[in-house]
């Protein structure tokens, strides 16, 4: 029970990020912008997102870095499997113009030491922002 402990404890102190990377079973980085007003648009990211089965750590996170964005809309973001929801955020982009959604991808029951995968597999991503219309619409 004391090596448990401290395996959990160890893994907590030490939690790395399950990046987003891209696979073969999903399609590459997609972008589209649709004009909103004469002042902004919303721009979509769609990307790819692998929980591998062998995962050991118990957070994941959406991050990026926001080059464009519209002061006082936040970041909305979107985890589906495959045609099925299964994680909405709304986050603020802070000063650098750096955006992050933590979320809770394993489990581990304290009291029985049982492990339960709430995130395994292939994702989406749909990571939308709103941004100032750098021409003007026609």
């Amino acid at each position: 029970m004391k090596i448990l402990r401290l395996s959990l404890l160890a893994s907590l102190i030490f939690t790395l990020v399950v990046l987003i990377y891209p696979t073969d079973a999903i399609a590459e980085n997609t972008t589209t912008i649709t004009p909103i007003n004469d002042e902004v648009s919303l721009k979509k990211t769609v990307i790819p997102m692998n929980i591998p089965e062998d995962n050991t750590f118990p957070w994941g996170a959406v991050r990026g870095q926001a080059s464009e964005f519209a002061e006082r809309y936040p970041i909305i973001i979107q985890i589906f499997k495959g045609e099925d929801p299964i994680d909405f955020a709304q986050v603020d982009v802070k000063g650098d113009g750096s955006f992050e959604y933590k979320f809770r991808i394993r489990n581990v029951d304290a009291n029985t030491s049982e492990i339960t995968n709430i995130f395994e597999g292939q994702y989406t991503v749909n990571i939308f922002k709103v941004i100032p219309n750098i021409e003007e619409l026609i």
